[in-house]
């Protein structure tokens, strides 16, 4: 039963559909890329829709696009006037392919190019905070060490570390007295994550946080339980539930930075959830992070979604 719906899907997808684009593109004078950009809502309504579009394209000069788009991405160059530069040629092609006039279709243009930007600056995201996740943490690395120091300063700002290596690192929720072999997992892309989350909400949901996890009976280690995190955050980005965060939250091509806001979100969220639950040890934490990892792949389904910190809920 399953084989023949995939059949029939197959069979729609291959025939019919260029039927149906072909009729409407007579009866509206409009492509499929241009009824989207004209019709869909914008952030991840349109984005989605324009890939979607994009990737089942049977034009060979929208493929070699697309495949000059992914190298771009992939190795990092989809940045400043560069970046510019390939929307400007890519919305160029499309318009080509498509015989669209951008003097009449202006908006279009503009709509066409963000959706651009937005699909190969996620993927280019994917390869950026890939390659900080490989980047094995290394106590010889001046900026490495810094960053861990400052770590430290976020969360502790009223007391000294006795020393580099020191039990007082458990007081932040790591496993011993030396934190280095806790980034095995997520590479430096953890500590950054955790970086990230005491710098920028250090005097709100970061403290809030890390008060929870010290409770005596419901608490955990919160700088375990952030690098678990990381690996959520990374997961949802790689297999693209985390387009519907960037899509409705990035109004240019997406950086580190939008991923490290997600991963605030989520250990946030996770707090929350987690109190709320009300566990008796962290032996429950692989079930509870199953539930709330499933409740926040629910809610990326939303296309509309925004997601955000309530800080009105810290104070």
């Amino acid at each position: 039963m399953v084989e023949m719906y995939t059949y029939i899907w197959l069979f729609v997808s291959y025939y019919v559909r260029p039927i149906y684009k072909w009729f409407l593109r007579k009866t509206t004078g409009l492509c499929e890329l241009q009824r989207i950009c004209y019709g869909a809502v914008s952030g991840a309504p349109r984005v989605r829709a324009v890939e979607k579009s994009l990737g089942a394209s049977r034009s060979p000069q929208i493929a070699q696009l697309i495949a000059h788009l992914n190298n771009v991405s992939d190795n990092h160059r989809f940045v400043g006037q560069n970046g510019r530069e390939i929307v400007s040629g890519a919305v160029s092609t499309v318009l080509l392919v498509k015989r669209i006039n951008p003097r009449v279709h202006f908006q279009f243009v503009k709509s066409f190019g963000h959706c651009i930007q937005q699909i190969w600056g996620y993927r280019q995201l994917l390869a950026d905070v890939e390659s900080l996740r490989t980047t094995t943490y290394d106590p010889d690395n001046v900026e490495h060490e810094r960053k861990l120091m400052l770590l430290w300063e976020a969360l502790r700002p009223d007391e000294m570390l006795a020393s580099r290596i020191t039990k007082q690192w458990q007081d932040i929720g790591f496993q011993g007295d030396d934190p280095k072999t806790d980034f095995r997992g997520m590479g430096l892309l953890g500590l950054e994550n955790l970086l990230f989350f005491a710098s920028e909400y250090g005097n709100g949901p970061a403290s809030h946080v890390l008060s929870h996890s010290l409770h005596p009976v419901h608490g955990y280690a919160f700088a375990i339980v952030g690098i678990n995190l990381t690996s959520m955050a990374w997961q949802l980005l790689r297999d693209g539930h985390a387009k519907t965060y960037v899509y409705n939250t990035c109004k240019a091509v997406p950086s580190v930075r939008v991923f490290h806001q997600f991963y605030c979100y989520l250990f946030y969220e996770f707090d929350r959830h987690w109190l709320a639950c009300r566990p008796k040890s962290m032996m429950e934490f692989s079930d509870i992070k199953t539930k709330f990892e499933s409740n926040v792949k629910a809610s990326l389904q939303d296309p509309n979604n925004v997601f955000s910190i309530r800080l009105a809920d810290t104070v």
